[in-house]
């Protein structure tokens, strides 16, 4: 009997969604790497200019520190942004909060290039820099939770994490929009004229993103899901509450997977800082770093789908346990290349272990999070666990400068001890959480919840993949 129900919830769920599968993929694409280029143009600018225009000469280690601190600040907003962005979506729909968080975001990266320097207004300039850097923090907050959950929901049934790894492959697109859109300015105007004028262009560009993400944004279908919990009159009145009680265990899991995401901020943030900042000694070109970055999300875009398939083929724990363990073990070595300014070691190991092994992990966490949680619950779970662990995670490029200022020694061996204890970490949460791929969209977060039979999930899958 509980066969065949599943087999009718399947084939429902195959059919109800199949149809607008591709095109909320497609929305959920566009609108992360859009997004994800206004976040990345900070990070970027963070470490290789506003050191030198917001803050005040005479000490470069005092400087940068401060700056990597403008960039965790973002993430400091984060969990208000979850908090407020979750339960908006929760209760007012997945399409909503997307064009809402599009919005705040677009417009608080576009004042960005219009703010003045130190050297013009002193304080004033780091102060409104702060200020908006939190602005952009609270809008993203509610991106990647609202568009994964709109995937997921509209997926077919055994593709989900196929579907929902598009969200990732558009942020890893957003980044190499970010480092491609700095390297003509940086590799054409001079150093003076970069530093005073041309960093502020990527930032005016975000005009142009939040025209073409609203415009994105407001034609996506909303869920059946969610219209049906809205025509059912179940959507929670206090989600965060909700969350919290029943799936406490699962937000604590989510905070601790998503600390995996020291990799990324290692090799954007502080591995650009340590490669190209004065006082370390490394002395490689800015120009030649930005590369690194756009190199390894090449690799990324083009493996990320492959590796969403994977886990809808064998699971979301294993994926998630390889990724984290694997992209941590490459730390040292990768710090090491870059202490070396060996340019061609340190492109190979950011493609193994950025554009490659730690895809592997973040291909899987959008499908995976949002299936730890039910539907009612399912935004504001996977953004406040997300970016709980996200703003730990963002202060981890300020303490690396602070634990290896310029001039240590050993900084590789130092680091690298820290980052890998950071996914072990990732890794063991993982290896706790229940397996969530064989189990109906209409079961997920459901206490009891038992996956579907092996033969019977893959011959609806494989009817799914036909369509």
């Amino acid at each position: 009997m509980q066969s065949q129900t599943r087999k009718r919830t399947g084939s429902s769920e195959q059919r109800a969604s199949t149809g607008t599968s591709r095109k909320a993929a497609a929305s959920g694409w566009v609108g992360s790497a859009l997004e994800y280029y206004d976040w990345f143009i900070y990070a970027q600018a963070a470490a290789l200019v506003f050191p030198g225009v917001f803050f005040p000469e005479g000490n470069p280690a005092v400087a940068l520190i401060a700056s990597l601190g403008t960039y965790a600040v973002g993430y400091v907003a984060r969990p208000i942004g979850a908090f407020v962005l979750g339960q908006w979506g929760d209760r007012h729909g997945r399409k909503n909060v997307l064009v809402l968080a599009m919005l705040l975001m677009g417009v608080s990266t576009f004042a960005v290039a219009l703010l003045p320097t130190y050297g013009q207004v002193g304080i004033l300039a780091p102060a409104l820099l702060v200020a908006l850097r939190l602005v952009q923090g609270f809008a993203v907050a509610g991106e990647l939770s609202g568009a994964s959950a709109m995937i997921v929901e509209h997926a077919p049934f055994g593709r989900r994490g196929f579907y929902a790894s598009f969200a990732l492959q558009g942020t890893q697109a957003g980044q190499i929009i970010a480092a491609a859109v700095f390297l003509p300015l940086s590799a054409v105007l001079s150093d003076e004229a970069f530093k005073s004028w041309g960093w502020r262009i990527p930032f005016l560009l975000s005009a142009l993103v939040v025209f073409a993400g609203y415009m994105i944004r407001r034609r996506v279908e909303e869920t059946p899901v969610f219209e049906k919990e809205k025509a059912h009159q179940e959507i929670p009145k206090a989600p965060i509450v909700q969350v919290m009680r029943e799936s406490g265990l699962n937000v604590l899991r989510a905070v601790c997977m998503t600390l995996v995401n020291v990799v990324g901020v290692t090799v954007a943030v502080f591995g650009a800082a340590y490669a190209t900042q004065p006082g370390y000694g490394v002395g490689m070109s800015t120009s030649v770093y930005l590369w690194i970055p756009v190199l390894a999300n090449v690799v990324a875009l083009a493996l990320i789908p492959w590796f969403g398939d994977l886990t809808d083929r064998f699971g979301r724990r294993p994926l998630m346990i390889v990724g984290s363990l694997g992209s941590g073990a490459l730390a040292y070595s990768y710090l090491h290349a870059v202490s070396q300014n060996n340019v061609v070691l340190t492109v190979v190991l950011a493609i193994l272990m950025w554009g490659t092994l730690y895809q592997v992990w973040n291909a899987t966490f959008a499908s995976f999070f949002q299936e730890l949680f039910p539907s009612r619950t399912r935004v504001t779970g996977f953004a406040v666990s997300q970016n709980i662990g996200l703003v730990l995670t963002a202060f981890l490029p300020t303490l690396f400068a602070t634990v290896a200022p310029p001039g240590s020694a050993n900084v590789p061996f130092v680091i690298g001890s820290i980052y890998f204890g950071i996914t072990i970490i990732g890794a063991l949460a993982a290896w706790s959480a229940p397996e969530t791929h064989r189990i109906p969209l209409n079961e997920l977060g459901t206490p009891g919840a038992a996956p579907m039979p092996r033969e019977e999930y893959h011959r609806l899958r494989m009817e799914a993949g036909n369509r």
